[in-house]
């Protein structure tokens, strides 16, 4: 079927009507679960773990910044920049990795990628100094940031189209399960067994020798076979990733600018709500480190709970009305979120972070939908990194902000309205979200067969297509229109 080019009016138009698609008769979750087979199954729970201790390794310095101190003879601010560093170059490894997976298959990238969490966890272990850790976590953020973009297209680029929703936000979820392992097993070996904070990344470096075992188990994904397959019909298969890519940014490139704008904002969304929390909690509400503690870990739970019912809500109601709708309600959270001063808190915590979360659960198979087929994995990644690039300093800024609402100190101890803060920075945050979400484009059940894919045949020669901007990847063809 020929492509009908959408005017800007006509994409403009369409932006309400097509905010909620059509029913399509969605079974339940328990038969969604039921319609992967074995092997898409294990392809899920590969890159759930993988994902799960990318994020494990991540937090393992944000918990041992004042250890990590000490032994280096370094202020906590120093450390931080360990953090600020990963986070900085996580766009590095998206790049690199992302394309080695377009263009090599999604297996071995994946390998390689693990093997470096491995050595540079055990690198970060055995630091003698101060310089040797930034250098070590530095490389470190370029692993990290590979691995995103590979996870999702293992878990959901052979998933049935009906369980995409529910699997997308069961695999976003691994990161805030990531967060709960790093928590307990911060307590279990930081100066428990020795060493101080050195055994917690020793351990770190475990697990991955078995994620590479399991990868190792299981093939490439069909849908990247079958693409692979098409380019070796060309004499020189090299030759025709290249000119996808030049046909990919040709084509997409509005497209793309708005997806790495749109993970700007869900990143500001989750560091706005959870970076500087616990530090409103002790410092402006007086909490002890342990109702902290279960603070943090009751919201991670609603987390989890929220990205995995509205990443499946999102298949029957849409992608965009259901990150639009955990937005609304998650404003409406803020006021108990940030002003409720006693443990009743934790409920708050547990719903605005179920929203938050579950406007995340949507996001790995809305940003494969909306991706250009022959770079799914590094548009995807490297969205997700450039986006997290831009809001890594969302922390700073609250706290900066926060200075300037000072409340009456107790003993030694400077405290801050934070609570106040952060509402009105979140407020900001859902309110742009909701507004990129509206007017931005939704590709829905999108199919992953790359015999479907417009840019691929356009390289093949098989059709003539004509370069179009970013409104026409919306449902705006002569398909979706009629």
């Amino acid at each position: 079927m020929a492509t009908v080019k959408m005017s800007a009016g006509l994409y403009a138009a369409t932006r309400t009507t097509t905010l909620k698609p059509a029913r399509d008769g969605v079974p339940n979750p328990i038969t969604l679960l039921r319609m992967l087979n074995t092997r898409q199954w294990l392809f899920f729970l590969v890159a759930f773990f993988a994902w799960s201790w990318d994020a494990f390794d991540f937090f393992t310095v944000s918990l041992t910044v004042t250890d990590l101190a000490e032994t280096f003879g370094k202020t906590k601010a120093d450390i931080t920049w360990g953090i600020t560093l990963v986070l900085m170059l996580r766009s590095v490894g998206s790049i690199v990795f992302g394309l080695a997976a377009d263009r090599y298959g999604r297996k071995w990238p994946f390998i390689i990628n693990n093997v470096l969490f491995i050595v540079l966890e055990l690198g970060t272990g055995f630091c003698a100094t101060y310089e040797q850790f930034l250098g070590v976590r530095a490389l470190f953020g370029i692993a990290m940031g590979g691995l995103y973009g590979n996870a999702a297209a293992t878990a959901l680029e052979d998933c049935p189209p009906l369980a995409r929703g529910i699997i997308s936000g069961m695999l976003q979820q691994g990161y805030a399960f990531g967060y709960l392992l790093a928590t307990v097993f911060a307590r279990a070996f930081v100066n428990t067994v020795g060493h101080g904070w050195r055994p917690l990344f020793w351990f770190g470096a475990g697990p991955p020798v078995l994620i590479i075992v399991f990868r190792l188990c299981l093939p490439e994904t069909d849908a990247y076979l079958e693409r692979k397959r098409i380019r070796e019909e060309e004499p020189n298969a090299a030759k025709v990733f290249i000119e996808e890519g030049k046909v990919a940014l040709k084509r997409h490139w509005l497209l793309l600018i708005y997806m790495v704008l749109l993970m700007a904002g869900f990143n500001f969304m989750s560091h706005g709500s959870q970076d500087l929390y616990p530090t409103m909690l002790t410092n402006q509400y007086s909490f002890s480190p342990n109702a902290v503690t279960v603070t943090q870990v009751v919201a991670n739970l609603g987390a989890m709970c929220g990205g995995t019912i509205v990443g499946y809500s999102s298949s029957i109601f849409g992608r965009r009305l259901s990150i639009i709708t955990m937005c609304i309600l998650g404003g409406a959270l803020l006021y108990p979120y940030t002003f409720v001063s006693n443990k009743g808190v934790i409920a708050a915590a547990f719903f605005q972070q179920f929203c938050v979360q579950g406007a995340w659960g949507v996001i790995p198979i809305h940003l494969m939908e909306l991706s250009p087929g022959a770079f799914r994995t590094f548009v995807v990644g490297t969205s997700y990194q450039l986006g997290n690039l831009v809001s890594s300093a969302s922390s700073t800024i609250e706290a900066t902000i926060g200075e300037r609402f000072p409340l009456p100190p107790k003993g030694k101890t400077q405290r801050y309205k934070y609570g106040l803060v952060i509402c009105i920075f979140m407020g900001c945050v859902y309110a742009y979200v909701i507004f990129l979400t509206f007017v931005g484009p939704e590709h829905r059940g999108r199919t992953f067969d790359a015999e479907a894919d417009e840019d691929l045949l356009a390289v093949r020669g098989e059709r003539k297509i004509e370069g179009r901007g970013s409104e026409d990847v919306e449902k705006g063809t002569e398909k979706r229109l009629g």
